[in-house]
């Protein structure tokens, strides 16, 4: 840089920090404040600054929608208090980084057209509202257009007499949102410590595409932790993800804010378990009809495949679904067309059992690899076709594998080549075999008028596709049934399936190694 005193610069300096704040609470402000009023003379207005107000209804976008001559100014005001700094010695990092982001954070937040900065605030700290902007205060300047024109801070207005008089009231009423009461809920939960970035919460065209590990993301790792910290400790129950309509039907996905690892974890299902509860029951007051378990929302070991809260609640207007039943069924129709034998490899869970049942009694043999497992799943099977439940003598002896968790990368490298993997289970397999072919986890193509209004990919599935746990909430609504599906009941599978295609949902193809 050209300023000798902006080399070596230290990463903290408390004294810049206050500087920089007093500054731009002072002269940044003020100079705003007449410069803003100035451009709302006709003289200007007409010339430069009608440009930015064309956009009456904000969005983020329109904060940095100005003539080139504007920006020249904003630019020169802003960088008062960085110069300062500088030329003063106490530029740090810190001041500049922050500031910076403090500029883009607060000329968004007025202009996201969303009032989300809570009352209680203001209760608090009264003097606050002369401090800090709201967005419902600077969208009165774009429909009023002669009051409210400080940058951040409303003292200026309060000072000289232009604060609109309908703010407070604007500020109240646009806080006093109806709650939408949806029909069906999709009850989710984070993956890694990555995936916040995939949320439409986070970066919209990462959400557009499916989960996958980025270079670019491990490299933010200290920025993931603390929005991680941040997530987790803010948000202590499900929230609201997204919202979708189809049909008739209003459809919401909430999200836990906890991760993989945290199910895992023994110690931690009482807790997971009671924010999952918590979920279920805020569902029941808002009367949702039907709420579908998701990830490891569900599990025989964390509870019961939901049948936990059912005993709990018995009273429960609410209809829990575990979506067993549509994956089986999916699971059974990925399955190519003469296939006589195949591999079942992975935790034997109620998916499991029952894809081996349904196809032991349509007359395919199904090889199970380790004998204790054969002897497991054989006294769960309630078909009279036991008969085709074998074990297998070798790993090249099926090219149709079924999978599940539990299924090892040792197991994968012995399978021949050209296998087909079919996986049963919640989370993919990690795809080791470019000589082999993998399917997604359970899942089919959304309806068109399902499609067109889905911005964001479910985990790792492809655009416009959606998981068959997912999928079986939306079908229980849609068809009325009256009943849970959580422990281990089961609904009639290819009455599931005709239903799935009744609505729209078509087979997802087969998806080849990467």
């Amino acid at each position: 840089m050209a300023l000798p005193q902006t080399h070596n610069l230290p990463l903290w300096k408390s004294n810049g920090l206050i500087i920089t704040a007093l500054l731009h609470a002072g002269p940044v402000e003020f100079l705003y404040y007449w410069f803003h009023r100035a451009l709302h003379h006709h003289f200007l207005y007409s010339r430069y600054h009608s440009h930015h107000h064309s956009s009456i209804v904000t969005e983020p976008i329109t904060s940095v929608v100005h003539p080139f001559a504007e920006h020249i100014v904003y630019f020169m005001l802003f960088t008062i208090p960085l110069l300062t700094t500088v030329f003063t010695g106490t530029a740090s990092i810190a001041s500049f980084a922050g500031y910076i982001t403090f500029i883009d954070f607060m000329n968004n937040l007025g202009h996201c057209n969303f009032e989300l900065i809570p009352k209680w605030l203001f209760s608090i700290f009264p003097p606050l509202k002369y401090l800090i902007y709201t967005p419902s205060f600077h969208s009165l300047h774009h429909t009023q257009f002669r009051t409210n024109y400080s940058l951040f801070m409303p003292l200026y207005d309060y000072v000289y007499g232009t604060m609109d008089k309908s703010t407070d009231t604007l500020y109240e009423a646009s806080l006093k949102r109806p709650e939408e009461s949806p029909d069906v809920v999709h009850l989710t939960h984070l993956t890694t410590p990555e995936s916040i970035y995939h949320l439409r919460l986070g970066f919209a065209s990462l959400a557009s595409w499916p989960h996958s590990s980025k270079w670019y993301l491990r490299l933010l790792w200290p920025v993931t932790l603390f929005w991680s910290v941040i997530i987790s400790g803010i948000y202590g129950h499900a929230f609201v993800l997204e919202r979708i309509t189809f049909k008739a039907l209003k459809l919401q996905s909430w999200l836990v804010p906890r991760y993989n690892i945290q199910y895992i974890v023994q110690w931690q299902r009482e807790a997971l378990n009671t924010l999952i509860e918590e979920a279920i029951l805020d569902a029941e007051v808002k009367g949702v009809k039907v709420l579908s378990l998701g990830l490891l929302n569900q599990g025989e070991e964390m509870n019961r495949n939901g049948e936990l809260y059912i005993k709990r609640y018995p009273q429960l207007k609410i209809r829990l679904v575990d979506g067993s039943s549509l994956a089986v069924a999916v699971v059974l129709n990925s399955i190519p067309k003469g296939t006589t034998q195949v591999l079942l490899r992975g935790k034997l869970g109620k998916v499991a059992c029952a894809i081996a049942d349904a196809l032991c009694e349509s007359g395919i043999q199904v090889a199970i690899l380790y004998k204790d497992e054969y002897e497991k799943l054989r006294l769960r099977l309630t078909t009279k076709s036991k008969s085709n439940l074998v074990i297998s003598t070798s790993f090249t002896n099926q090219k149709i594998w079924l999978v599940g968790d539990r299924w090892t990368e040792e197991e994968q490298q012995k399978a021949p080549k050209g296998t087909l993997f079919i996986p049963f289970s919640q989370f993919p397999p990690k795809k080791l075999r470019k000589d082999c072919s993998y399917q997604a986890t359970p899942a089919m193509i959304a309806p068109t008028s399902l499609i067109s209004n889905m911005h964001s990919c479910e985990n790792w599935l492809p655009r416009r596709v959606m998981s068959a746990w997912r999928i079986a909430g939306i079908l229980h609504a849609l068809e009325g049934w009256n009943m849970h599906e959580c422990g281990n009941t089961m609904f009639d599978i290819d009455k599931v399936w005709q239903a799935s295609l009744h609505h729209g949902f078509r087979p997802l193809t087969t998806l080849a190694a990467a």
